[in-house]
């Protein structure tokens, strides 16, 4: 039922995305919002004449249907809002979309109507009810490429715009002034002080159709001033109008530039189109493609694929070169590669499974490899899963140890969504992190676990670690052991050469309840990302924890991942 739910709800946001150029049943979501804003825009015109009473009652049942449609409507596209733009997540993003211009349009031209029948109005507050209906006309401006273009001219230029209305405007006030020192003596009953003389010069450019500063001038110098003003008048029209002729010329080169990025951007994505993984039989991802294999794959120039990259939402470029230790001195060269990795918060990604197990990878976005680990291995164990995929990487500011959840962009919602999926009652979650890599020596030892002790504390249980329940942790540790060295023989150790001891560290500056457990593992990098059986060590990790801590096997196979597919499209979850 939740799966039905939520692909409603992705094909319901694929509706409602304003694009004619989607499939066909989308357009017709489309064509039909379109109908009944002109529907409603008629109505409106003609409840302007004098109709006879039987017109005006279908007249009246046109508004309630309109009415109606557009409630469900904007109520539905507030409910999917986060989907078709991260940004909008969570309560306060579906504030902020309200908040939008074409948001704002589709509240303000729906919701305030219902207090009508709510509220008795006076008569004026009715008519302006009925007057703001007006305002739905302006939604059909998501599907008319001129309006948007007029708002992106006006958007372009709004600096150069703003100065010369500043020009123009100190300009007429000292004018104004000089035109009443001048106009005083000669007419001190008109121009008995500066404002009158403010007010006669702004009236010239909008015509006076009041004729409230009907007060020519009458000495030389006040109509040498009135015609400078006349001149103004002139410019005060012609500047905006080349401005924003400049800016038709600038927007329509933008909207062709951001048409040919998104098209490269699509390209992009079918870049990574799932690949079997021998080793474990699997349709999946690729962890990264190197950007020179990228450009004679999709035949795009490092410019376009650059902002193909940029346009995203879901790929970034990363050196390789710092997932490979250099202690002995080894040059290594810089290895650019493109990483695509799942994203729908404004921090990254938040998948709840409703499971006991949580996977916690709160620094993707600056480990290449890790991303793709992550998700698999929660994906396979059917887990949680929560990541940290988006924000600044130089400077670097960590989801793994911070000062305040105020310090960083992102990092108040991911605390939020992470101490959500831990309040569950015997929650448990496993962070996982890199190791060897360009800042660190190989160790002798693959995986790296910790639970809050210092480097060499072999403890597993105590006041100050991360784990309360040592029994399962210590049959979790023997599990995964014994799993990793009989197939890929591979190494683990307890808390041997990486501390998790500091006031910083996330765990200990989040509020969880008092039955949560915690585990901190680090990944050699040579295995997370360089080795072929990386998958293999991802499900031997996700049936430990199934094992030990939920008690049953590993879940059968999602059959996603046994589809072919683009990128992380449809996986459930």
């Amino acid at each position: 039922m939740a799966y039905s739910l939520k692909k409603f709800k992705e094909e319901l946001a694929r509706a409602l995305d304003d694009d004619l150029h989607t499939r066909q049943w989308h357009n017709l979501v489309d064509w039909l919002i379109i109908a009944m804003i002109l529907l409603s825009t008629a109505e409106i015109f003609l409840s302007t004449f004098d109709l006879d009473p039987r017109l005006r009652r279908v007249l009246l049942w046109v508004d309630i249907g309109t009415l109606v449609f557009f409630t469900i409507e904007v109520s539905l596209r507030i409910w999917v809002a986060p989907l078709i733009n991260p940004k909008w997540s969570g309560w306060r993003g579906r504030l902020r979309y309200c908040f939008s211009f074409y948001g704002m349009v589709d509240v303000l031209s729906t919701f305030p109507f219902y207090l009508q029948w709510i509220f008795p109005l006076p008569v004026l507050a009715f008519k302006a009810l009925r007057t703001a209906r007006v305002v739905r006309t302006l939604r059909i401006g998501r599907y008319t490429k001129s309006f948007n273009l007029l708002s992106d001219a006006i958007r372009e230029k709004r600096h150069e715009l703003i100065v010369s209305m500043q020009f123009l405007v100190v300009i007429t006030v000292i004018l104004s002034l000089v035109l009443f020192f001048a106009e005083h003596d000669a007419q001190p009953e008109v121009y008995h002080n500066g404002a009158v003389s403010v007010m006669w010069a702004f009236a010239q450019y909008i015509g006076d159709p009041g004729q409230f500063a009907d007060t020519p001038p009458v000495t030389v110098t006040g109509r040498v001033i009135a015609c400078i003003v006349g001149l103004l008048g002139i410019a005060i029209v012609a500047v905006p109008t080349g401005i924003i002729g400049a800016g038709f010329t600038d927007a329509i080169e933008n909207r062709n530039h951001k048409e040919e990025v998104e098209s490269d951007a699509a390209k992009l994505r079918n870049g990574f189109e799932r690949k079997l993984d021998r080793p474990t039989g699997l349709q999946v991802v690729p962890p990264y493609r190197s950007v020179e294999d990228l450009k004679a794959r999709l035949n795009m120039k490092s410019d376009n694929l650059q902002e193909a990259v940029s346009h995203g939402p879901g790929f970034r470029i990363v050196n390789l070169a710092s997932a490979v230790p250099t202690d002995d001195g080894t040059y290594v060269p810089d290895r650019i590669a493109v990483e695509h990795y799942p994203q729908n918060s404004p921090y990254g990604c938040c998948i709840d499974r409703g499971s006991r197990i949580t996977i916690v990878a709160p620094s993707n976005m600056i480990d290449p490899g890790l991303s793709h680990f992550c998700f698999y291995l929660a994906y396979m164990g059917g887990f949680n899963y929560i990541s940290r995929e988006v924000g600044e990487r130089a400077p670097y500011k960590s989801f793994y140890a911070f000062d305040s959840t105020d310090d960083v962009e992102g990092l108040k919602e991911y605390s939020a969504d992470l101490e959500r999926l831990m309040a569950r009652p015997g929650a448990w979650s496993l962070t996982v992190l890199v190791a060897s890599g360009a800042l660190e020596p190989p160790y002798p030892t693959n995986l790296h676990l910790a639970v809050g002790g210092k480097k060499g504390d072999e403890r597993t249980a105590g006041d100050d670690l991360f784990v309360k329940d040592a029994a399962t942790y210590e049959v979790f540790y023997s599990t995964l052991e014994q799993l990793v060295a009989e197939h890929l023989e591979l190494s683990v150790d307890h808390q041997k050469y990486h501390a998790t001891t500091s006031a910083r560290h996330f765990l200990r500056k989040l509020s969880f309840s008092d039955d949560a457990n915690h585990i901190v593992m680090r990944v050699e990098w040579k295995q997370l990302l360089w080795s072929q059986r990386r998958l293999l060590l991802a499900r031997d990790i996700a049936e430990s924890l199934c094992r030990a801590i939920l008690g049953t096997p590993l879940p059968p196979t999602p059959p996603e991942l046994k589809t072919k597919a683009i990128g992380y499209d449809g996986y459930s979850g």
